[in-house]
């Protein structure tokens, strides 16, 4: 490849649009591409995505590479790894990133492999090196009890980026930029795999793991009782509800409520933990919040090691009036 120069995105996309993810990633691919001096480009595949690509302009990008084919559709591995390569072998960027994403865990090391280079999944942040202009990428280790940062002389340096991480930038429609067709150049005959279904997960109300406020119960909750409190909360905050591995196990509140590192991975702007005393799996699941509040009456829970904000106390005592006061606030 030619000299590696520019950042380059994935920009993933939902029911027509660009994702949360993608915006957020053109976001914090503009602020790194403007660290280097360097262009951000998008790269946008699937099928009648064409339209798309001044939507990824107004939102940051200088140029977008739009893949359109009906095969790409919807994301298999077979269609989207060689299609990624070809693409970032046109481009030759110096960095590459993708959501932390069913679609970026899966596409990110089968690229990295085909490109010999490094990655780091799950990033919670990354930063331009002022002296080696290196990108350090920073991810949770050990369970979320540790942060490790590392850095790849080997480029593309490569990375996923956990949810909520990275801030959209406003959408401006003065933005101008260069819109590149890549034909996918896919042969179906050689393609192993057939996409049967898909079916889409009901949720009633705000979807976890793209809330900006998350309230979530631990054993301590007692019973599936107290998760109900728990949701008048939420309620008031416009929040979802979300749980430690404990209840899920017992039945109070169904799995697609944990949070943790066999869960969803959560990363809003506030998270308020009620009776939960902070294993490592859960924390590992949560730790990027921007603001942790914890409620607990052992005052000794390993929660309160990362909580920014901790009241110590039975949470029947403290939740109901602390419900009625934010309601108060709120009007």
């Amino acid at each position: 490849m030619a000299e590696n120069k520019g950042v380059v995105i994935l920009a993933e996309t939902l029911d027509g649009k660009l994702s949360p993810a993608a915006l957020e990633l053109l976001g914090g691919g503009r602020g790194l591409a403007d660290e280097l001096g360097e262009e951000l480009s998008a790269v946008i595949m699937g099928s009648g995505i064409a339209g798309l690509a001044q939507d990824a302009i107004a939102y940051g990008a200088d140029r977008v590479y739009t893949v359109d084919d009906p095969l790409l559709k919807d994301y298999q591995t077979e269609t989207y790894v060689p299609v990624m390569e070809k693409v970032v072998k046109e481009a030759s960027p110096n960095i590459v990133l993708m959501g932390q994403t069913a679609i970026g865990r899966d596409l990110v090391p089968r690229l990295a492999f085909r490109l010999e280079a490094g990655a780091s999944m799950d990033c919670i942040r990354l930063e331009i090196d002022p002296e080696t202009k290196l990108l350090k990428q920073t991810r949770a280790v050990y369970g979320g009890n540790a942060l490790a940062t590392y850095v790849s002389e080997v480029k593309p340096q490569m990375a996923t980026v956990r949810a909520k991480v990275m801030d959209a930038l406003p959408r401006d429609d003065s933005r101008k930029g260069e819109v590149v067709t890549i034909d996918a150049g896919l042969d179906p005959s050689k393609i192993r795999t057939k996409f049967i279904e898909k079916v889409k997960e009901e949720v009633v109300g705000i979807k976890l793991e793209d809330a900006d406020v998350v309230v979530s119960g631990g054993r301590g909750m007692g019973d599936a009782e107290g998760f109900k409190e728990l949701e008048k909360l939420a309620g008031v905050l416009r929040a979802a509800v979300g749980s430690s591995r404990p209840p899920c196990d017992q039945g109070w509140v169904p799995a697609s409520m944990q949070v943790g590192l066999t869960g969803k991975i959560v990363s809003p702007t506030l998270y308020i933990a009620v009776g939960i005393s902070g294993a490592a799996q859960h924390i590992s699941g949560m730790s990027g919040s921007k603001n942790i509040v914890a409620i607990n009456k052992d005052a000794e829970a390993n929660i309160f090691k990362v909580a920014h904000y901790g009241v110590v106390g039975d949470w029947k005592k403290i939740l109901p009036p602390f419900t009625e006061k934010v309601k108060e606030l709120l009007g």
